[in-house]
């Protein structure tokens, strides 16, 4: 759709509208009402077909009569809701009353119009109907930003097939399993299976098993009651009860104890919780998602997991592969990681070549999806505009490089850098920074226009790099 100045009033143009009217006649004019407002128009008799047109095609709006032969008005409203939910429907009828005006109002329509229609109402219902359509699908799209879930990067098989199991599982509160590697993105994968849930509106709440010591564990799903144990001086809300009418994504549950196994088992079984200390049962409407790296049906011979359990979780059960079962969908991931990351850093997009895609899909990956993400901002970091097949070579591991100064200085030096030093990879990516600013400061002469645009970066972004890591010339 695109915007059009008429009359000088704003409208909508070249939206798709669709007509479902058994009268010819009244299909007919208003045909030529909103195509002479340069709407595309299509139009059909009966509420059936007119369904079979919503789910092949991708409407705005939909001008519905009331009262037709073969299936009603407002079961077609109801059936064309559930195919697309934020479709705007407009009922139209000669025997409108209040009565009938409101009952389309509760079944999701946004407007009522009697026959025979008043142009100038007809006009404006439909402006608002579709502006309406756009401020919904732009509230979504400002939503998905705010929320910063990211897009499901990939082309393959594995990925198709995964994206297509979403879809059809995420409305429904079917139990979900997602096993694979660390790193390899299931995390992602409970996300988007809340995102595009009927409980997207509420909370989302992630536990960490493997994070969490055993004798603690319990207390985190379920609370505790003061006084319950020595440390509880206070009452706890657990993560069943904050996760109620949305998602529980219990994240590495193959680490989680057998009695808090049982615990979550009863919780499953029944909607109900008890808190740590406490006598009194909680309803708790929750959706649980679960993810694992370990084999639970070897957990579950060896005795370390329940087998009652595994089968309420695993209603449906999502793999997501190795990011080395799938390289040609690196290309992508790394071009995306990129440009978030170059945009992060607040610098032009470096490019990666060719051969040095061709060097990333050839390395082992032994970190997944997410040592990817880092080895592209670690790139982005030490490497020049174009990122090559030999930066990919010389920071491909870090541990095993040679010294920074040595690489940053093109020397081929043979000691070691001593990582130990450094207690986190953003302390790692400040000092290989703070080295590589340095260097081309020095080389050309701390000409700080000329380094900026030798970096790629802006000069006043430059500036504050050179004040945030003290870097003074020295004579």
């Amino acid at each position: 759709m695109t915007l059009k100045k008429g009359n000088k009033q704003e409208h909508i143009s070249m939206a798709k509208i669709l007509i479902i009217d058994d009268e010819r006649a009244i299909r007919n004019t208003l045909r030529e009402i909103l195509e002479y407002e340069e709407y595309q128009v299509d139009d059909i008799d009966n509420g059936i077909d007119g369904l079979d047109l919503i789910k092949k095609n991708k409407y705005d709006l939909v001008l519905c009569d009331i009262k037709m032969n073969k299936m009603d008005g407002m079961e077609v409203l109801t059936e064309g809701l559930i195919i697309q939910p934020d479709l705007p429907f407009i009922m139209i009828s000669g025997h409108g009353t209040v009565e009938t005006a409101v009952e389309a109002s509760k079944k999701g329509a946004f407007d009522f119009i009697s026959k025979p229609p008043d142009l100038n109402r007809l006009l404006i219902t439909v402006r608002n109907a579709l502006e309406r359509g756009n401020l919904v699908t732009e509230t979504k799209v400002l939503k998905r930003k705010v929320s910063k879930t990211r897009e499901m990067l990939g082309q393959s098989p594995a990925i198709s097939r995964i994206k297509d199991t979403i879809e059809r599982v995420a409305p429904t509160d079917a139990r979900v399993l997602i096993t694979g590697a660390n790193g390899s993105g299931k995390e992602l994968v409970a996300r988007w299976l809340h995102e595009k849930s009927n409980r997207s509106n509420s909370p989302l709440i992630e536990v960490n098993c493997a994070a969490i010591p055993s004798e603690l564990i319990e207390s985190e799903l379920f609370g505790h009651e003061k006084g319950s144990f020595t440390s509880a001086i206070k009452q706890r809300i657990g993560k069943f009860e904050q996760a109620n009418g949305g998602t529980l994504f219990l994240d590495e549950i193959g680490d989680m104890s057998l009695s808090a196994q049982a615990k979550v088992l009863r919780a499953l079984q029944e909607n109900k919780v008890t808190r740590v200390g406490g006598e009194k049962e909680i309803e708790v409407d929750v959706r649980v998602i679960a993810a694992t790296n370990k084999d639970l049906q070897k957990e579950i011979e060896a005795g370390t997991f329940r087998m009652d359990l595994y089968h309420r979780l695993s209603v449906i059960l999502i793999h997501v592969p190795h990011l080395t079962e799938r390289k040609d969908d690196i290309p992508l991931i790394a071009e995306n990681f990129c440009a978030e990351i170059c945009s992060e850093y607040g610098m032009p997009v470096k490019k990666i070549s060719p051969e040095a895609m061709e060097a990333l899909k050839s390395m082992p990956w032994t970190g997944n999806i997410r040592e990817l993400r880092n080895m592209v901002e670690r790139l982005i970091i030490l490497s020049d505009k174009v990122i090559t097949d030999k930066d990919v070579r010389n920071f491909a591991n870090p541990a095993a490089a040679p010294s920074l100064s040595a690489q940053v200085n093109g020397t081929p030096g043979t000691s070691q850098t001593n990582f130990d030093q450094y207690t986190n990879f953003q302390e790692y990516k400040d000092a290989a920074e703070r080295e590589y600013i340095k260097y081309k400061l020095e080389k050309n002469n701390w000409n700080v226009s000329k380094t900026a645009d030798d970096i790629d970066i802006q000069r006043s972004h430059l500036y504050s790099k050179i004040e945030k890591y003290s870097l003074k010339r020295t004579e």
